[in-house]
């Protein structure tokens, strides 16, 4: 197999698609990986540049791939949309992003940690719970009128 220079992949829950190309730009890697092939697959590759769609399990997958030593860029999945050729599928994808990692301007997302994922999801949650209780203090009434006080409101109306 030819080197390869750089790889997109397109992660899902079970499935993982690869497409990588060599330094003259050529297709030399199309493959689909389970999740235990993918990380063998990545051991015994030589260190290599790797593009993940940016989500919050590409975190993950990011920094197990730098542990084997591989580089890996996070493209923002609304930057790398435009370079998608043919039909959304996952191998479309992986074409895409390896596409979008060449050029010169793209710009990535950082890899975030274990700890600063951890504080966004504590910071996400507060904020649903916040909303949920502003939805449930707007939905109840704030006094029940007795039936005497909605007849003289009416009375006082007229």
């Amino acid at each position: 197999m030819d080197q390869i220079s750089r790889i997109g992949m397109d992660t899902s829950k079970r499935i993982f698609q690869l497409h990588g190309v060599n330094s003259a730009e050529q297709p030399v890697l199309r493959k689909k990986l389970t999740r235990g092939a993918m990380v063998t697959f990545f051991e015994r590759l030589a260190p290599t540049v790797v593009a993940i769609e940016a989500c919050g399990a590409a975190h993950y997958w990011a920094r197990e791939l730098g542990r084997l030593g591989h580089t890996v860029k996070l493209i923002a999945p609304q930057l790398a949309k435009p370079y998608v050729k043919r039909g959304k599928n996952d191998a479309a994808d992986a074409e895409a992003l390896c596409e979008a990692m060449a050029r010169p301007t793209m710009r990535f997302v950082p890899v975030k940690t274990a700890e600063q994922q951890a504080a966004l999801m504590l910071a996400g949650e507060r904020e649903r719970l916040v909303r949920q209780r502003t939805r449930l203090a707007n939905g109840l009434p704030l006094r029940r009128r007795g039936r005497s006080e909605a007849m003289r409101a009416n009375s006082d109306s007229s």
